[in-house]
C-alpha cells in the first residue's frame, strides 16, 4: 500500500452528520424478572469521509445499536437520522455487511450481488453493469458463475461487501466484518478495504463498524467509541490522528492500544462487579470459562517474561485471544480474587502466585476456597447441601431463583459455570441425567 495516498479527510466543523443517533436506549421485556436494558442514552454521530468504530465485548449492545441505525429495529427511545430525516426503516442510503457472509446458496455470485438493485428495480443491462463492476473492484474478477459452496471464507465476505457497495450507499454499516475470518483472510480483507477507502474508490462517504478487536479498531479508525456493558454505553471516544497506511509497530499505534485496554479495564466503584459481572449476591451474572483457560492464563502470567505482572496487549497477542476471549477470564480471575485487573495490566494476587506453583490438588484447594468466598452462587448451593440429610438438591430450584433476577440465557450460563468450576474445585457434585446437585464427590 503507497504510503502517500490518502485522499480522505474527516469533516468536523460545521458539517451535518450522515447519520446521528441521540439518546438511544433499548430495552427489552423479560417477564417477571422486569426489562433487561441493552443501550443507555448511547449519542453516536458520523460524518462525512470518516470511518468510526464501536468498541466492545459482546453484549454491550454495539450491534443493536447497528441496527437501529440501519432502520432495521425501532429503538425504545431516542431518535436516528440520516442526513437530518429521521430514519423508519431500510434507507438506500445505507448499506450493511454482516458478520454472516448472508448469501443465497442457489445464487451465483453475480447474482447474489445483483439482488439490491433488482429490489430497486434497476433495469437487468444497467444491473449487470454496476453488479460486475463491484465484483471488480472487491477482486472477485473470474468467479461471476461461481457459487458461494465454491468459495472460501474470505471470497464469500468479499461478495458481501460488493453487493453492500452497488447500490451506491452513503454509508457503509459493518458488523464484525472479519471476525469470522481466519487471522491472514482477515488481514487481507482489512488493507484491500482501506486501499479502496483510501484512494476513494468506493461510491461511500462513511463507514460505521462494530468490532471487538482492539488493533483492528486504530488500525481502521478515525475515531473510536469504546462502549461499556449492562447497560451498553458509551464510556470513551478516542479519536485517532495517525495517517493511513498505519503501522502497528509504530509507539503511537501500540500507545492506543494500550490508552484503550487501560479504558476497559479501568476501575469504577465496585471493581470486581463490574463488566461482564452485574447483579450483586447469588444474581451475579457469570461468564462460562473453564478452569483450564483460567490456569493456562496464571501460568502464562506467572512464567518468564511477566514474572507475575502482564501488560494485556503483549499477553492477548502471545495467547491468541481477542478481548471477548481475554477480558472473561481476567475477569473471572479478578472476581476469584487470583488476580487484580486495572490500567491494561494483570497482576497475579498471593493466592495466584501460589496457585502457579502448587500441585494439582493444592490448586483444588484454592480454588475451592475462594469459590466459597467470593462466589455467592456456589456458596449458597453448598449451604443448601450441607442443610439437607440427604445432601441433595434439584438444579432447577436454583435455576428458578436466577431467573427472578436475570433471562432464561443469562441464569442457564450462570448456573453452568459455577456447576464447572465447582466440579474441578471438588467444592459439590452435579449429576446431568438427574439435573441434581450432590455432595457425593467432595471430600
Amino acid at each position: 500500500m503507497d504510503a502517500t495516498v490518502i485522499t480522505r479527510t474527516p469533516q468536523t466543523g460545521g458539517i451535518v452528520p450522515l447519520v446521528s443517533a441521540a439518546q438511544i436506549c433499548q430495552t427489552y421485556d423479560k417477564g417477571a424478572s422486569g426489562s433487561l436494558i441493552v443501550l443507555d442514552k448511547v449519542d453516536v454521530e458520523l460524518r462525512p469521509a470518516e470511518i468510526v468504530g464501536l468498541l466492545g465485548r459482546s453484549g454491550s449492545g454495539k450491534s443493536t445499536l447497528l441496527r437501529a441505525i440501519a432502520g432495521l429495529i425501532r429503538p425504545s427511545s431516542g431518535i436516528v437520522t440520516f442526513q437530518g430525516k429521521p430514519v423508519t426503516g431500510p434507507t438506500s442510503g445505507v448499506a450493511v455487511v454482516f458478520q454472516s457472509f448472508a448469501l443465497f446458496p442457489w445464487l451465483t455470485v453475480l447474482e447474489n450481488v445483483e439482488l439490491g438493485l433488482e429490489a430497486q428495480g434497476v433495469v437487468p443491462a444497467e444491473r449487470r453493469k454496476r453488479a460486475l463492476a463491484a465484483i471488480d473492484l472487491i477482486g472477485l474478477d473470474g468467479f461471476e458463475s461461481a457459487y458461494p459452496k465454491e468459495l472460501s471464507g474470505g471470497m464469500r465476505q468479499r461478495v458481501g461487501l460488493a453487493r453492500a457497495l452497488v447500490v451506491h450507499p452513503k454509508v457503509l454499516l459493518m458488523d464484525e466484518p472479519f471476525s469470522a475470518l481466519d487471522v491472514l483472510t482477515a488481514e487481507t480483507l482489512r488493507t484491500d478495504l482501506l486501499d479502496l477507502w483510501c484512494e476513494g474508490r468506493m461510491p461511500i462517504e462513511a463507514i460505521l463498524m462494530v468490532t471487538h478487536n482492539i488493533e483492528e479498531a486504530v488500525l481502521m479508525c478515525d475515531r473510536i467509541l469504546i462502549f461499556g456493558s449492562n447497560p451498553g454505553r458509551v464510556i470513551a471516544e478516542i479519536k485517532v490522528d495517525m495517517p493511513q497506511p498505519r503501522n502497528r509497530l509504530d509507539p503511537t499505534f501500540r500507545m492506543l492500544v494500550e490508552d484503550i485496554y487501560a479504558r476497559m479495564t479501568a476501575r469504577s466503584g465496585a471493581p470486581v462487579r463490574e463488566g461482564l459481572f452485574p447483579g450483586t449476591g447469588i444474581s451475579m451474572s457469570l461468564p462460562r470459562v473453564s478452569t483450564n483457560l483460567m490456569a493456562g492464563m496464571i501460568e502464562a502470567i506467572a512464567a518468564d517474561p511477566y514474572k507475575g505482572e502482564a501488560d494485556l496487549p503483549p499477553l492477548a497477542a502471545e495467547l491468541h485471544l481477542e478481548i471477548d476471549d481475554l477480558f472473561p477470564v481476567a475477569e473471572t480471575l479478578q472476581l476469584l480474587r487470583f488476580a487484580d485487573l486495572e490500567g491494561g495490566d494483570i497482576k497475579l494476587t498471593a493466592p495466584g502466585l501460589r496457585f502457579a506453583d502448587s500441585d494439582v490438588d493444592e490448586r483444588k484447594r484454592l480454588f475451592s476456597q475462594h469459590l466459597a468466598i467470593y462466589v455467592p452462587l456456589a456458596a449458597h448451593i453448598r449451604r443448601v447441601l450441607d442443610e439437607r440429610p440427604s445432601h441433595r438438591a434439584p438444579a432447577r430450584r436454583f435455576r428458578d431463583e436466577l431467573e427472578d433476577h436475570m433471562s432464561e440465557d443469562y441464569a442457564a450460563t450462570t448456573l453452568k459455570a459455577v456447576t464447572n468450576w465447582a466440579r474441578y474445585a471438588e467444592y459439590f457434585a452435579y449429576d446431568e441425567q438427574a439435573d441434581l446437585f450432590t455432595l457425593d464427590d467432595p471430600n
